[in-house]
């Protein structure tokens, strides 16, 4: 043990007499940490931790299909009574109403007027999540049922931002939609809803979602989620479900919506993006690894300016097992550096990721360097230091102790194998980084061809506000006049072009209706779906929405008018193929015109089945989006817009409103995230290749000085010595690029799915990965070339 202390004494010596060295492998050592820290951190609330919840791991989610819009994946109320009377294998069932955005709430008082999210949801659903609010308490049965007691509880977040974190907000009335409700509690800051089940989007409170059969006479509407009993697993729940489900459509054949497929509630939070995840991880990894590489090339060289006195303390005793843990000891101290200086970067990363709300992944508020972070930290960082000192260690240690204290190794097979191994090291860094460049530039093009996707609708210059008015109407006609006032005020701003109304614009809400062409007979089960729209008479025209045939809307398409409907290209090819659908019948309306497909669910997706209904005669919407647009600058409208508003009605909320540029930008957010991660990656391992490049070759001349003054003074030219050194350099970057695009064969096979409209084994990124490498070697390469080549031979020849 006191060994050991005297060596950990004599490392930090060591280190104290080369601090420029110390301060270089910090931070080499301290990207690949940071990096590795980072995405453990992203990852660890996602797929590592347990969820927030009591006992997570017995917490299924119980979706009615397996794909396929909102409106098949979701449940009818009826669905979740019955499979709580008949079940077996469930402690608990329960669920939330998953079109929540579609409802809107304003808040008026204790300040100004403010559209709210809240989220219906079961009244033991947080019993069932196992969630104890923060303050107050949880829903009591005179809040359950359809007409029970208005009550609310808060989040977190809305609490904190809108009453300051003020506990005497628990048992006020808020005015919300101008029906008093009860604040009857507070959700810990553990449970983000939002970040949990719907990312990238905003939740202000909870409310009751009645079970009843009110709500059963709108259709798929309920996300289930059970807890099971303990013994039960997901295979048990399903097959239990399963006879279930038979059970009932047995006794009733008619019944429509019945549907269970279980999976863990964690999977399911997870879903795609745990391939991404897992991507990145790797990625980091590699990063890690080609720091040290370059690193231990670094000691490696330093390791010839300290064989003398590891010569001299064999000599006096010290074995090769000490000698080896003294270097070790240095090798983990500059490590330990290192690992602080990346968990300063983590923490700077992860704090501005659990800050946004433009990245739409889940689970991103709880991302933090935590306990488990800080001891993945302390094990990258240990492994770190052990890859970076056990080849300089075992090269530092050898034998020899004559032939260094004679000054006689120059030139012997020693060295030679000390270059391969520094050569080797290089090698190794250039095809790790080949790698990443391959799999940047793979996802760059995949990003590219993401965003070149026809829309269908031109988001540039066109700005959404989240519209609905506290006045109560008499009637359709007299709701489809307020609207009509509202968007001819709007108009009026100076700098305002158009406006339109939508309930339902793209990249955003996602419902689906059974649509049935006329004279057609469907099977059961065979039945199209589509996506209904209401629209106003001039929202095609405002979105940029090609009309291909017909006509638009118009005022006339009145309550007293007959049914109207325009169908996107592909409801008009699936519903009437081969013939022209103007005049026919779609369920009870008349197909009046045919508009160009919207990319509305995701860039990635085509548009499935669409239909628009106008405002003017279909009464299904709460809240409206109101599209506006200029060629001004969002922020020089704002104040025009908002007037306007409220000069239609004082108690609107004005202030929710977005760029329809930002929707699809956080559309493709997980896209561009995992984009710009890995190309951080992939070019901090091109920088560290280029400069373990740099430093052998920088090594190699300063070592070969006398070689190459023998050959200047025998007649070879200062650009053969150039050629030669440069050609050293290819050589190296050359092998690296071979091994590493072999690798990268098979690594962009395995990034197969998060590709889009590009092939694993895309050309370009590969063709263009190699350039850029031999490129990027040939400038680290030049430097060394041109200090070798104006050697002074007399001088050389002297020295």
């Amino acid at each position: 043990m006191s060994g050991l202390v005297q060596d950990i004494r004599y490392a930090f010596r060591a280190i104290r007499r080369e601090p420029g060295l110390t301060v270089f492998a910090a931070l080499i050592i301290g990207l690949g940490v940071a990096a590795n820290t980072s995405v453990f951190s992203v990852m660890s609330p996602l797929m590592l931790r347990p969820l927030p919840f009591h006992e997570p791991g017995r917490l299924v989610w119980v979706a009615n299909a397996t794909e396929g819009g909102m409106s098949l994946v979701t449940s009818r109320t009826s669905n979740l009574r019955d499979f709580r009377t008949l079940n077996q294998s469930f402690e608990g069932l329960t669920g939330y109403f998953a079109f929540f955005e579609y409802e809107s709430y304003r808040l008026v008082g204790d300040g100004p007027p403010e559209r709210l999210v809240g989220v219906g949801v079961a009244h033991d659903f947080l019993d069932v999540l196992g969630v104890t609010p923060l303050l107050g308490r949880n829903f009591v049965d005179e809040e359950r049922g359809w007409g029970g007691r208005p009550a609310a509880i808060l989040t977190h977040g809305f609490w904190m931002r809108r009453f300051g974190g003020d506990p005497a907000v628990v048992g006020r009335s808020l005015s919300l939609n101008d029906q008093p409700t009860e604040v009857v509690g507070v959700l810990p800051p553990s449970f983000d809803f939002a970040s949990t089940f719907a990312p990238a989007s905003r939740v202000d409170f909870l409310r009751v979602f009645p079970i009843s059969d009110e709500t059963d006479n709108w259709g798929n509407t309920l996300s289930m989620i059970g807890r099971l009993r303990p013994g039960a697993t997901v295979e048990t729940a399903q097959a239990d479900l399963d006879g279930i489900i038979a059970g009932l459509q047995e006794a009733d054949p008619g019944r429509w919506g019945l549907g269970a497929n279980v999976r863990g509630l964690q999977d399911q939070i997870a879903g795609d993006i745990r391939g991404a995840m897992m991507l990145l991880a790797a990625a980091a990894g590699v990063v890690l690894l080609v720091a040290c590489a370059n690193l231990s090339n670094l000691l490696l060289a330093r390791g010839r300016a300290r064989s003398k006195e590891m010569a001299l303390r064999s000599a006096l005793g010290a074995d090769r097992r000490r000698l080896v843990r003294q270097l070790m000891i240095e090798s983990l101290v500059m490590a330990m550096f290192g690992g602080l200086v990346g968990v300063s970067l983590a923490l700077g990363v992860t704090g501005l990721v659990a800050d946004t709300r433009a990245i739409s992944i889940p689970m991103l508020s709880a991302v933090s360097v935590d306990t488990g972070a800080l001891l993945f930290t302390f094990l990258a960082t240990l492994l770190a230091g052990l890859l970076v000192g056990v080849v300089p260690a075992l090269q530092g240690s050898r034998g020899r102790e004559a032939a260094v204290l004679n000054d006689s190794s120059r030139g012997s097979s020693e060295s030679k194998r000390s270059a391969a191994v520094r050569e080797g090291l290089v090698v190794a860094e250039v095809a790790l980084a080949c790698v990443l460049l391959v799999g940047g530039g793979l996802l760059l093009r995949s990003f590219v061809s993401v965003l070149d996707v026809d829309l269908g609708y031109q988001p540039e210059e066109a700005i959404a506000w989240q519209v609905q008015t506290s006045r109560d109407f008499d009637n359709l006609a007299e709701r489809a006049g307020f609207y009509r006032g509202l968007t001819a005020g709007v108009e009026a701003v100076p700098g305002v072009e158009e406006v339109g109304l939508s309930d339902s614009p793209p990249l955003g809400r996602n419902r689906s209706w059974s649509v049935r062409a006329e004279g057609v007979v469907y099977e059961e089960g065979e039945q199209p779906t589509a996506f209904p729209r209401v629209v106003d008479s001039q929202y095609l025209r405002v979105m940029r929405i090609p009309l291909l045939a017909g006509r638009h809307f118009t005022p006339d398409d009145d309550d007293d008018a007959p049914g109207v409907v325009i169908l996107n290209e592909t409801a008009a090819e699936t519903l009437y193929p081969g013939v022209d659908p103007l005049g026919r019948m779609v369920n009870n309306w008349r197909v009046v015109g045919v508009v160009g497909d919207v990319r509305h669910q995701s860039l990635e997706e085509g548009s499935g089945l669409e239909i628009y209904l106008p405002i003017t005669q279909v009464n299904d919407f709460s809240t409206l989006a109101m599209v506006v647009r200029s060629r001004l600058p969002a922020a020089s409208l704002v104040g025009g817009v908002r007037a306007a508003l409220q000069q239609a009605d004082a108690s609107m909320p004005t202030g929710d409103f977005e760029t329809l540029e930002a929707v699809v930008d956080r559309a493709v957010s997980p896209r561009r995230f995992i984009l710009v991660v890995l190309g951080v990656f992939a070019g901090t391992a091109l920088v560290l290749a280029a400069l373990g490049i740099y430093a052998v070759l920088s090594y190699t001349v300063s070592q070969r000085i006398p070689e190459i003054g023998i050959r200047m003074a025998l007649g070879e030219s200062a650009a053969g010595v150039r050629r030669r050194v440069v050609g050293r350099t290819m050589m190296l970057a050359g092998t690296g690029v071979v091994i590493g695009g072999a690798m990268s064969v098979v690594a962009s096979r395995l990034i197969q799915s998060l590709l889009f409209g590009v092939g694993s084994a895309d050309a370009l990124s590969f063709f263009g990965t190699a350039v850029i490498l031999l490129l990027v070697s040939a400038m680290a390469g030049f430097v060394p070339a041109l200090r070798a080549s104006s050697t002074d031979p007399v001088e050389a020849l002297r020295s």
